[in-house]
């Protein structure tokens, strides 16, 4: 109930614990909990053995995870903004270096540790710049995909929900993906084919987690800001998970960490085949749009339905209407199976033929410029 300012448990409990972890030879003690460098130093100096608490071992895990060079540049960043209160590699090396060129000349120089945290800034000051470019060249991307109308979905969700199989199931893709934590942290773009819409992207990120270090999603912006400006986010949720609300609202309190909490989601309740309750494929809300769906990556289970809704969701100026070409108008017939989805083809007996469309306003007009050319 109330941590101790040296220690974070009491002098028995670091007994018990030091009597555990010399029974199981352990040589590495973790806590559940974040604690402050003191803290961390001075447990340390008592169980003789490494510790790490609750973030330390959240940035072992990503450095261990990332594969991309931008990925192990957020991972570094992130590494050095947390050890930088925390630099101690032991207790006898951090006197003060002798400064000037003879005995006597010179005052007190600066510690090793003051070196270190020399070194350090200079490191941190590095990457941020690198970061920078990164965070540049994809706010280009982005800019290029929106002046050609492009969609962009965006994959989030608690860690090890399935967001990488559902991403591989969509776009055929190859993202590694296991059953652990954080198996993805590089962001991996691909193209996916929707009907009505036609071409968007699907950007796969990395997983969230309670109470998500602030160090990671200051390093990871340029990644996160591909879900904030997203035109759709795909909240990916194990079905199966216990605290299945409290994760829910852990990532949601991300979103609107990163400032995504105003763009349009949908619940997307993955691994159902791990349920044995009945579930309902689709839920709607009163104005009829779709909030929620039941999907499973290893059966495939409503991966289909998936791709109607989020172009449903996408496409909110769709209207229907029926068009009659000539005979002749072939190019137009085929302009209208590649801008819109047509529900129904008939023919006349003049030749005519009768094509009722499902299509977006914006390519309506480009179809319209076609029928108008004959």
């Amino acid at each position: 109930r109330e941590p101790h300012p040296k220690t974070f448990v009491g002098e028995g409990k670091l007994a018990e614990i030091l009597e555990a972890a010399q029974s199981l030879n352990a040589q590495l003690v973790l806590f559940s909990e974040d604690l402050s460098p003191a803290q961390e130093r001075n447990i340390e100096g008592a169980l003789n053995r490494r510790v790490l608490s609750r973030t330390g071992l959240i940035l072992e895990i990503f450095a261990q995870r990332a594969r991309t060079h931008e990925g192990q540049l957020q991972v570094e960043l992130a590494q050095i903004q947390h050890s930088a209160s925390r630099l101690v590699r032991g207790w006898t090396h951090l006197d003060r270096q002798r400064g000037g060129m003879g005995a006597g000349l010179g005052g007190a120089g600066e510690t090793q540790l003051e070196a270190d945290q020399r070194l350090l800034a200079a490191r941190r000051k590095k990457l941020s710049e690198r970061l920078a470019r990164v965070r540049r060249q994809r706010a280009q991307s982005r800019r290029s995909r929106k002046r050609s109308e492009t969609p962009t979905i965006a994959l989030a969700g608690y860690t090890n929900a399935g967001k990488s199989s559902l991403f591989n199931r969509l776009t055929q893709g190859e993202v590694y993906a296991a059953d652990q934590l954080f198996a993805t942290l590089d962001p991996t773009l691909r193209q996916l084919n929707l009907p009505i819409v036609g071409r968007a992207i699907l950007s796969d990120t990395v997983g969230f987690i309670r109470d998500l270090p602030h160090a990671l999603v200051e390093a990871f912006k340029a990644t996160l800001e591909e879900v904030a400006e997203a035109d759709l986010i795909l909240h990916v949720v194990d079905a199966a998970a216990p605290e299945l609300d409290s994760r829910i609202q852990e990532v949601n309190d991300v979103l609107m960490e990163i400032g995504a909490e105003s763009v349009p989601q949908l619940l997307v309740y993955n691994k159902i085949d791990a349920l044995h309750e009945p579930f309902q494929a689709l839920t709607r809300n009163r104005a009829g749009l779709p909030t929620a769906i039941a999907t499973s990556c290893l059966t495939g289970f409503g991966l289909d339905l998936l791709e109607q809704t989020i172009a449903e969701l996408l496409a909110d100026q769709v209207i229907e209407t029926t068009v009659l070409l000539a005979p002749h108008q072939g190019l137009a017939r085929a302009r209208c199976f590649e801008l819109a989805e047509v529900r129904e083809e008939s023919a006349n007996e003049a030749g005519e033929i009768s094509l009722r469309l499902r299509i977006e306003k914006k390519n309506m007009a480009r179809l319209e410029t076609v029928l108008a050319t004959g």
